[in-house]
């Protein structure tokens, strides 16, 4: 048996006897593969997902953050769905709050 039977379970002639015994060897290939899958591709994202959905919902005003695009700013105000950034002196962008990447510590955006 070598590395390529788990892939591809081998032909066997109709009458043989060995005929019916590589009917569950993808089986265990598929399990192990959905798993390996599971910890490394779903699980981690969906921890990411809960981590960003707890920091739009903690997020208040005087918070300082980046967007996806790279701009820097303080939380002027905070809504449902939009936040106002001050991203220079009396320059404000409204921005949807799935929009905001990650929260800066305080004094990091020199505004």
């Amino acid at each position: 048996m070598n590395l390529l039977d788990l892939v591809i379970p081998p032909a066997y002639a109709e009458g043989s006897e060995l005929a019916g015994a590589g009917s569950l060897g993808g089986l265990p290939f598929l399990l192990v593969m959905f798993v390996l899958m599971y910890f490394l591709l779903i699980r981690p994202q969906q921890k990411r997902a809960k981590e960003h959905k707890t920091l739009l919902s903690e997020l208040k005003k005087g918070d300082e953050v980046v967007t996806n695009g790279g701009v820097i700013g303080k939380v002027i105000s905070v809504d449902e769905s939009f936040a106002e950034l001050e991203i220079a002196k009396d320059v404000v962008v409204k921005v949807q709050k799935q929009g905001i990447n990650q929260k800066l510590p305080k004094g990091s955006a020199k505004i």
